[in-house]
């Protein structure tokens, strides 16, 4: 009984060590107007090895969860540009934003981004 125990223990603590050295949140700063955006970053964030993915509309950044053994902030990065936002200095799929609906286009100013 005490060597069960004494296994569980250790598998336990073992497991719990490996998950926090494998996740990490980070922000990241990504453009966007609108609930419509919010929607669009997030499913494009929504990659392999990403647990977590919410877009803040005032802080204009979504802040991710992910597993470093499964994906690479730049790889999540690059998932978001690919949608047509523009993700910190990358410059987001210029063909993808000239098909976002006109509220979502915050290059052209068309619409007012949220006052921080």
């Amino acid at each position: 009984m005490r060597t069960i125990i004494i296994f569980l223990s250790l598998f336990i603590a073992l497991t719990t060590n490996a998950q926090d050295k494998s996740v990490k949140t980070a922000t990241i700063a990504v453009k966007g107007n609108c609930e419509e955006c919010k929607a669009r970053i997030e499913n494009a964030a929504d990659i392999k090895g990403v647990k977590f993915a919410v877009w803040d509309e005032v802080a204009q950044a979504v802040t991710v969860t992910y597993k470093t053994d499964k994906v690479t902030l730049e790889q999540i990065e690059k998932a978001i540009a690919a949608s047509g936002h523009d993700v910190g200095a990358l410059k987001g799929n210029d063909a993808k934003y000239n098909k976002l609906p006109e509220c979502c286009k915050y290059r052209d100013k068309k619409c007012e981004l949220p006052k921080k």
